[in-house]
């Protein structure tokens, strides 16, 4: 699978109204497309953004997929009230697994209104080559014993962007890893001393509350 985690400045006080148009029209939209959209999130302390992830089976599909929906009535309908909500929607990183991938569960119905309880949180390392097998072998089994569960893992796909239309952040390398909490007060930040000597740029860490019909609950 490729994936993208897509993480949009919004307009200030936007946000909610994008998640609203969001869960009412795209995600349907886009899976009809081909595309798997697994998880949309609003950030702890950060009030315009909208992380979210979407998925293909391969950059083929990825290049049909998205011309599918972007060329189709769901999205020309609502273009101009979704691009009226965003300051910039050009942080993407194009990413592959390398390790677990995001659990899914049934998505509640368009309309749902109740929040999960969970919070994901999302680590983006910058990182050189090879970093996968160290996170394996090094610190993967730290955050077991810390009781830090690692629900899934992925590094940059570096290959050409096949829809061009859309940009995807190029000459980074980067390593993610999501840790799943059944709450907020759950939640466990794990001193990793072992990564620092590889990373090339300093960490992201993004504290994820996933909305009303997100699959990653």
């Amino acid at each position: 699978m490729i994936y993208e985690l897509r993480r949009y400045r919004m307009r200030p006080g936007r946000r909610d109204t994008l998640i609203s148009l969001f869960e009412r029209e795209f995600i349907e939209g886009q899976e009809a497309a081909g595309m798997r959209v697994p998880g949309s999130f609003r950030e702890a302390g950060e009030p315009d953004t909208f992380p979210w992830l979407r998925a293909f089976p391969s950059m083929e599909e990825r290049r049909a997929s998205l011309e599918t929906f972007y060329g189709g009535p769901v999205w020309q309908a609502h273009r101009d009230a979704a691009n009226a909500t965003l300051d910039d929607s050009d942080d993407v990183l194009l990413l592959r697994p390398v390790g677990p991938e995001p659990p899914l569960s049934e998505r509640p119905p368009a309309g749902a209104t109740g929040l999960p309880p969970a919070l994901y949180v999302a680590t983006v390392h910058h990182v050189g080559a090879g970093f996968a097998g160290i996170f394996a072998r090094e610190v993967a089994p730290v955050l077991a014993e810390a009781g830090v569960p690692v629900v899934a893992c992925f590094e940059s796909e570096h290959a050409e962007n096949t829809y061009p239309r859309l940009p995807v952040r190029t000459g980074v390398n980067v390593f993610v890893w999501f840790a799943r909490f059944d709450s907020p007060e759950k939640e466990q930040e794990v001193d990793l001393p072992m990564i620092t000597p590889h990373l090339t740029a300093p960490s992201l860490r993004l504290k994820l509350h996933p909305t009303a019909r997100s699959t990653m609950r």
